[in-house]
């Protein structure tokens, strides 16, 4: 598992990817430190050690499935067990709120250059 606080090539993320699935990258991001973890093989993982080693609050992280070789509106899916967030009004695995996916998308569009 990795936190990236700065920036991550996709050279990296796709090494990653085939030691994994081959077809994407698990993460999760921290909406509220701007940061991300990756390569681990279930989100509730990479979730437990934002909040271990970055005293993230869960209802700031958020799952994602990176896709290294694609691009545009298919690099990122919104598809995550902890995004389910009924407290916060998310009821699914998406992130239902597109204002919310709009930021998601910034804080990894800035994290992977």
């Amino acid at each position: 598992m990795k936190i990236v606080k700065e920036s991550i090539e996709i050279s990296e993320l796709k090494e990653m990817m085939a030691r994994m699935s081959g077809v994407f990258v698990k993460a999760v991001v921290d909406i509220e430190k701007e940061i991300m973890a990756v390569d681990a093989e279930l989100h509730a993982d990479l979730m437990e050690f934002l909040i271990e080693k970055e005293a993230s609050e869960p209802k700031n992280i958020w799952g994602v499935n990176i896709y290294p070789e694609k691009a545009g509106e298919d690099f990122i899916e919104f598809d995550s067990m902890v995004n389910i967030k009924p407290g916060l009004g998310n009821r699914t695995r998406s992130v239902d709120s597109l204002q919310m996916q709009e930021k998601i998308r910034g804080i990894i569009k800035k994290l992977i250059p």
